[in-house]
């Protein structure tokens, strides 16, 4: 039984080249790019040494306007429907999920390109605020309850059988 399973070939530590990337690395560097530019676009410019919580929050707002997953507005007739039976026009927005990674691998490229943990713009208490927002407005528009999942503890009779492998015959 190997213990590559559910990984992309390459993606073992000692198969992969220095050189590739992985997909994580490739995504982080892309997202810091694209943050980059937003702000060089700003005017005027902003320079990252400059950049603070609301510009992050900016840039999320931005990025809604090129999101795929329709969220019901309060007077839509499907708001709170979890399979709506036909269209409507409501406004298609970044989901949680993805603003939530988006704002990790952010956070990570932030201290990876000298940036300071104190004074990320990215790890402001005012982001989590933000993006639990986002995360009960789509979960109340779409009727399905946000519920955090559970690690799995182990119980003892896992733990034993764990600790003591059967041997085969």
């Amino acid at each position: 039984m190997s213990s590559d399973k559910g990984k992309e070939p390459g993606e073992g530590s000692s198969s992969r080249s220095a050189t590739q990337p992985s997909r994580y690395e490739s995504q982080k560097r892309r997202d810091w790019n694209t943050f980059g530019q937003y702000l060089k676009n700003q005017r005027p410019p902003v320079p990252l040494s400059h950049c603070t919580f609301n510009h992050v929050l900016d840039f999320l707002r931005y990025l809604d306007q090129f999101g795929k997953t329709k969220v019901h507005l309060q007077g839509c007739g499907f708001f709170g429907q979890p399979e709506p039976p036909g269209p409507c026009t409501c406004p298609l927005r970044q989901a949680w999920g993805s603003l939530d990674a988006l704002i990790g691998r952010l956070r990570a490229a932030y201290e990876e390109n000298g940036g300071l943990p104190e004074s990320n713009p990215f790890a402001s208490g005012a982001i989590r605020v933000y993006l639990r927002e986002v995360r009960d407005s789509q979960a109340k528009a779409r009727g399905i309850p946000y519920k955090k999942k559970k690690k799995k503890r182990k119980n003892a009779a896992d733990e034993a059988a764990s600790s003591f492998p059967m041997q085969s015959s």
